[in-house]
């Protein structure tokens, strides 16, 4: 596999032709391009690059990720304690990795953790924080900068909870806020599923994922802001909300939040797997008959086989989605020998669900698939987030609870928010891109 050459002049031309492009998209889905803030959006993409430049080349700030990393790593070590004392011999990962066993019951650890953290106000300190600082740099509301900051830690379901007493008087471009971040982030709760799954059992792929990992997720807090008020631009005056206070789960003491939280990791956990098996099951059911059929009968597999080389073996559903957005993919950075490849992720992310294109970019880069390790990193970022189209059910549900009045708002939007929480990650993906070079 190819390592990245460094940055320079080409990796930035097609760096910033692919930030403009994102732009660009996000420009043509404005609900009002007059009113778009482009010194917000500056202060956005300013963030963003600092944030990678710092964590890629200030050996403190490198440091730093690594060791949150290292720790993060750690944390998924503890869960192999619980699944010994559960499963015996089965959580040997000797005999094997299984998604299943070793990957997806670090998800109830993690969601465990996090409900202990918020219990503690850790979480709360550590997003507050961030969501003064974006305050001040990106002139957004209090509310605004507590939900985004919040997606770092909590789902998108999850983190509206922190501004419910506020949802209810959100206006458009708010609203629409809250729901592309949720769409552009992930929760650290399934962070460690996902860290799992690329890494394996080698503890320094873990680790270089999970400090990939940790940074898409902060970089993803800014982008969100970009996009959205981009797609759809604050056009009613700043509520001073700068003190918005935090939701509270009501936990008497911190029995009551591992409780709590063990209890919401078991569900997330089963409707992953539930998930998993229907949407791969489907997507076998999809090849069957475009591969095995289609492309069997009338000779299009062996001209597919014949054009990429081997890499893919006819007309199925990943090659279809790889050929759909492989320009796309070269315009914003990704080596031209793996474009068909990260364009297939991307577009089985979005119509299926990221874990489906995580384990399907574990698998190609364990086959030695990808020509490029650039491909693989942009491809963790361009993954990092929960736009897909299930998703927007999931908002319409959570957030049509917390804020009934909304409810049609956010029916209407639901679609746009999907397309530019896609978006977001994509940006992450391209700025990272521009740096490895």
């Amino acid at each position: 596999m190819i390592e990245s050459t460094g940055f320079g002049i080409m990796s930035l031309i097609r760096g910033v032709t692919g930030v403009l492009a994102v732009l660009l998209i996000s420009y043509i889905l404005s609900y009002d391009r007059k009113r778009i803030d482009w010194k917000l959006v500056g202060g956005g993409l300013l963030i963003q690059v600092i944030l990678a430049l710092s964590i890629l080349y200030i050996p403190l700030v490198g440091s730093l990720f690594e060791s949150l990393g290292i720790v993060f790593v750690k944390m998924m070590d503890f869960t192999n304690a619980g699944l010994e004392f559960l499963l015996g011999p089965y959580a040997d990962k000797a005999a094997g990795f299984s998604f299943l066993l070793h990957s997806l019951p670090i998800v109830i650890f993690f969601s465990a953790l996090v409900s202990i953290f918020y219990h503690w106000g850790i979480i709360q300190r550590v997003v507050g924080a961030l969501s003064w600082l974006l305050r001040k740099v990106m002139n957004i509301s209090g509310t605004e900068g507590l939900v985004s900051c919040g997606n770092i830690f909590l789902g998108m379901t999850e983190s509206p909870v922190l501004i419910k007493n506020y949802l209810p008087t959100m206006n458009r471009s708010e609203l629409f806020l809250v729901m592309v971040s949720g769409m552009g982030t992930i929760a650290g709760s399934v962070m460690g599923s996902y860290v799992g799954m690329l890494g394996g059992t080698d503890p320094a792929s873990q680790q270089m994922f999970a400090t990939h990992l940790l940074t898409a997720s902060v970089m993803a807090v800014p982008g969100s802001i970009v996009i959205a008020k981009v797609v759809c631009p604050q056009t009613e005056p700043i509520k001073d909300d700068n003190k918005a206070k935090w939701g509270d789960e009501g936990h008497a003491n911190v029995l009551g939040a591992i409780s709590s939280g063990t209890v919401t990791g078991v569900k997330l956990m089963t409707n992953i797997a539930a998930m998993l098996l229907v949407f791969i099951s489907l997507v076998a059911m999809v090849n069957y008959v475009t591969n095995d059929i289609i492309g069997h009968y009338t000779g299009i597999n062996d001209w597919i086989a014949r054009i990429t080389d081997g890499k893919s073996d006819g007309l199925t559903f990943q090659f279809i989605l790889g050929a759909v957005t492989a320009p796309f993919m070269w315009l914003i950075g990704v080596p031209s020998d793996d474009v068909m490849l990260v364009g297939s992720l991307l577009g089985q992310k979005t119509i299926l669900n990221e874990f489906v294109a995580y384990f399907q970019l574990q698998q190609w880069r364990d086959a030695g698939m990808f020509i490029s390790q650039k491909s693989v990193i942009m491809a963790t970022y361009l993954l990092c987030g929960f736009a897909n189209i299930s998703s927007i059910g999931i908002l319409l549900g959570g957030l049509g609870v917390l804020a009934p009045e909304k409810k049609d708002l956010i029916s209407r939007v639901g679609f746009r928010a999907m397309i530019a929480g896609a978006l977001v990650s994509v940006l992450s993906a391209t700025i990272i891109g521009m740096i490895l070079g």
